[in-house]
């Protein structure tokens, strides 16, 4: 007989776990341009290069810190500014998007599945492209 706390349990894990399971899931099926259930560097830096373009609304082709507010914080945007101008060019942040994609992809096999974009730095990787 399962017991009230066991259900209890199982079900508090999956309400936890299942939204962050199905937006990695999701963001698979949204930048999987050729539809082998993963995404690559070349996918997530083409999500990414989008992305940018709509965060630089002023079209000055840099974002600073509150056009990425909620994608870096202060100290990630000065560790990814290397001319320490307050702002990410489209290079820069591509550059901050291929540290991340390379930190989320341990077992380097050059693609990410739902469970590695499920990962702490697979989370970090998905602040930048949503």
């Amino acid at each position: 007989m399962i017991s009230r706390r066991s259900v209890a349990l199982a079900l508090t894990v999956a309400l936890l776990s299942g939204p962050a399971w199905s937006a990695s899931g999701n963001a698979v099926k949204m930048f999987d341009t050729d539809n082998d259930g993963t995404l690559d560097l070349a996918e997530v830096k083409k999500a990414a290069t989008a992305l940018f373009a709509k965060l630089d609304p002023d079209h000055d082709g840099t974002l600073d810190a509150r056009e990425l507010r909620g994608r870096l914080t202060a100290k990630e945007l000065a560790a990814a500014d290397p001319d320490h101008d307050g702002t990410l060019t489209l290079d820069e942040y591509l550059a901050v998007v291929e540290q991340r994609f390379n930190a989320a992809n341990p077992d380097k096999d050059g693609t990410l599945d739902a469970k590695e974009l499920n990962s702490r730095a697979g989370r970090a990787l998905l602040r930048l492209l949503r």
